[in-house]
């Protein structure tokens, strides 16, 4: 970028592109695997709400306003000669067009004729049956004109987009759900372009700025262009008669920083935080309000001498001009004791006056030329600091000194400035995930200095706490359980498409009953499993009410977390070692895996299925079986990824051996756990089997129960509380595909058999967990 302007490719673009992508990919596919097609609908209920002749005329009208509000913004950037906007929103407009047409095609090849009720309202060709093109093109080309900044010209545009859109909706020409992916089309293509060729940086009127500068009282002889700094604002050396100005433009650019602030309020559990988004206004009275509180501290930072504004898109700060050079430039006889001194006595002003840097790093730590150290750029801290991002600066510059004189010195350091307690309590707070983005990628290139810095602070002050804070917000098993719920979530509800609900209230009586009594031996199963496979002798009552309230623990764990949990606790109760609780809840899962393989072998071979043999792979499942192939390579080719996962696993499986060879000894004890193992699987199956009877639909019983076990395994799988949805989703999904089960019975077939089996034991549940906690039983 020069002193004038430049091309900048902005992270957000490629963020919204990706994750709009992702999400267009993804209920594109659910519509197409999950819905049914359906024959085109009538539109004449909608039609009959206004006139047909006024929606077509408001959509001629605003069409022939996108279409001269367009020209008009092509005509302006030409005559700036902005070529490179001219190709961005061209080339916006086109892809959008193009994608369009191209999924519809894509839809015509998958589903022939006949189109999702969901996404098809009306017949139409390739270019607007079931998604539009041209409302596609349109919000792609306003979207790419968004940074050129035209509110007069873009406002009206957008008016003229929505009318369109609210007219073709209206009308009955297309659904809502359609409209929406619409343009979502729409704006992953023009973020994709924008990111792709770049937006142009607006041309700074270095005359203005010289008025600006002669208005404020300085009449600069000579304006030098002096770069960048560390967030990308052009800066600039003015000389006057009496001194030397440092003056910053900052550009209207809302997404300067985005990733950094999106990373930050992800990860940390922070609420000091900054917004996501920053207008101009907002990054220049943030800038200079965390000067003038650095300058009121008594710090040592250039001091801000004015700020002013150079018309809509630009605004600038002067301070005054200190030679100064970084940490990095230093040598190694420049960081005295006296100097390290220094850079802590800095950060204890602001700290005295809750001045939080947030983004301390070797870069921005200097030496003032009179030998005073300073830190630059405030801008990415806060006022009114927590504990928390005070502890997180502490940790930062510990680190950042760490770099450049070792961890022996800087230890030495912040115990002579800040006290033994004080730098025991940073000690948590040393962790990779809590550094700003420049310190982190430093401390890349030396893996053990956070683990030295450590030692250190222990050897210095041995009582330091050596837990260390949870910093993460969003920890990725949080991630992945939000990923899992939006993906089934989205597969549930395209497979309820067609449903008639009022099968609902009417299940058969005398199935519905059979039903809730199976539900109840799901319940005695697992206590009479317990009951074999304990090292200890228990009570079969006792027994039954801590698996009751296993069902009230598991809706707020992952599915079987819970359980394993409370059985290992009680087995801990009534007597057994922690080693034979541990070994006994472990045998009991084994057993679950070793009869679940034959059960789910022998379903499909009486449902006269050649299971595998009858289903050729997809390329769903070919690609599900890759990444798991490729997961499995990584966990037993990376040692890392390999202890971690022996990790989990040993506390399941220590101690299993030594258990079975006892129970092998004492046959009577194996056959009961066993014998209840089963009898778990095969009330669960008879559960859901007449659940699905009760809606008048008569599937193979071996089929269900393939169903039940596939589907419950894969649904269980799911980071949710229970398996919820992922266990109803892969139900449906297998009882429709499968067993031939009608989506109007296997929809409420599957609701009753969790409503029985999920649901309705919770309360019970509850009373027996309050009841055993009384009794000191768990």
């Amino acid at each position: 970028m020069d002193a004038t302007g430049g091309i900048a490719r902005r992270p957000v673009d490629l963020m919204v592109a990706v994750i709009g992508g992702a999400l267009l990919v993804m209920v594109l596919l659910a519509i197409a695997l999950a819905a049914e097609p359906s024959a085109v609908g009538d539109p004449a209920e909608l039609r009959s709400l206004l006139p047909p002749s006024l929606f077509g005329l408001a959509a001629g009208l605003a069409n022939l306003a996108v279409l001269l509000l367009g020209g008009i913004i092509v005509a302006e950037r030409l005559i700036r000669r902005d070529i490179r906007h001219v190709v961005r929103v061209l080339t916006a407009a086109g892809a959008g067009y193009g994608t369009t047409v191209a999924l519809n095609l894509g839809f015509a090849a998958l589903l022939g004729a006949e189109t999702p009720t969901i996404l098809n309202a009306s017949a139409g060709g390739p270019a607007s049956n079931p998604l539009h093109a041209y409302l596609a093109a349109a919000f792609a080309y306003l979207h790419a004109t968004r940074p050129v900044h035209l509110p007069r010209v873009t406002g009206p545009m957008a008016v003229s987009v929505a009318v369109t859109a609210a007219s073709v909706l209206l009308s009955g020409y297309t659904t809502a759900l359609a409209l929406l992916l619409t343009l979502l089309v729409g704006a992953v293509c023009a973020s994709l372009t924008n990111y792709a060729i770049g937006v142009s940086i607006p041309r700074l009127a270095v005359g203005r700025l010289l008025y600006e500068l002669e208005r404020l009282g300085w009449e600069p002889s000579r304006l030098a262009f002096a770069g960048t700094d560390s967030e990308g604002n052009r800066c600039f050396m003015a000389e006057t008669a009496t001194r030397r100005l440092q003056v910053t433009v900052l550009d209207s650019d809302p997404t300067s920083g985005v990733v950094r602030r999106l990373f930050s309020r992800i990860v940390l559990r922070n609420a000091a935080a900054p917004p996501l988004l920053w207008s101009l206004r907002d990054r220049v009275e943030h800038t200079a309000l965390l000067e003038y509180a650095a300058a009121a501290a008594g710090a040592a930072t250039p001091r801000l001498l004015a700020v002013g504004e150079l018309g809509p898109s630009a605004a600038f700060l002067v301070r005054e001009h200190v030679a100064v050079r970084p940490l990095t430039e230093l040598g190694d006889s420049e960081l005295t004791d006296e100097f390290v001194d220094k850079v802590w006595a800095q950060l204890r002003l602001l700290h005295r006056h809750r001045v939080a840097h947030r983004g301390i790093s070797p870069g921005t730590v200097v030496q003032r030329a009179d030998g005073h150290a300073a830190f630059t750029a405030l801008s990415t801290g806060s006022i009114a600091a927590g504990p928390w991002a005070l502890s997180l600066d502490q940790a930062a510059l510990l680190v950042t000194l760490a770099l450049h004189v070792g961890p022996y010195r800087s230890v030495e350091s912040a115990v002579r400035n800040l006290g033994a307690d004080a730098v025991a309590a940073i000690l948590p707070f040393l962790q990779s995930v809590g550094l700003p983005p420049p310190l982190r990628q430093a401390v890349r290139g030396h893996r053990d200095l956070l683990r030295e810095v450590r030692q250190e602070i222990v050897r210095v002050v041995p009582h330091a706490p050596a837990q260390p804070v949870q910093l993460e917000r969003m920890p990725p098993r949080t991630v992945v359980t939000v990923a899992v719920a939006t993906v089934v979530g989205l597969a549930l509800v395209y497979q309820l498409t067609g449903v008639a609900w009022n099968t609902l209230s009417d299940p058969d009586p005398g199935w519905t009953s059979a039903a809730a009594v199976l539900s109840l031996l799901c319940v005695l199963a697992p206590a009479v499993a317990l009951l074999g496979f304990s090292p200890v002798r228990l009570r079969l009552w006792r027994t039954v009410l801590v698996q009751y309230a296993s069902c009230f623990v598991r809706i707020a764990t992952p599915a079987g977390v819970g359980s394993l949990a409370l059985n290992t606790r009680y087995l801990i109760r009534a007597g057994a070692s922690t080693a034979q609780a541990v070994s006994a809840v472990g045998v009991s899962q084994v057993a679950g895996l070793v009869t679940l393989v034959p059960l789910l072998v022998v379903c499909a071979y009486l449902s006269n299925m050649d299971y595998p043999g009858d289903f050729s792979p997809s390329f769903t499942l070919l690609l599900v079986v890759g990444v798991l192939s490729v997961l499995a390579a990584a966990v037993l080719a990376v040692p890392r990824l390999r202890r971690a996962a022996v990790g989990r696993l040993r506390p399941h499986l220590h101690g299993v051996l030594p258990h079975l060879l006892d129970l092998v000894q004492h046959p009577s004890r194996l056959v009961l756990g066993m014998g209840g193992t089963v009898l778990l699987t095969v009330s669960l199956v008879l559960c859901l089997y007449t659940s699905i009877l009760a809606f008048d639909a008569t599937p193979s019983l071996a089929a269900v129960g393939m169903v039940y076990l596939a589907g419950n395994a894969l649904g269980s799988a799911a980071p949710s509380p229970g398996g919820l949805g992922a266990v109803e989703a892969a139900l449906i999904g297998g009882l429709t595909a499968i067993a031939g089960v009608p989506a109007a019975a296997a929809l409420p077939g599957v609701l009753l058999f969790r409503l029985l089996t999920f649901w309705l034991p919770v309360l019970p549940g509850w009373l027996a967990f309050t009841r055993l906690q009384r009794r000191r039983a768990i």
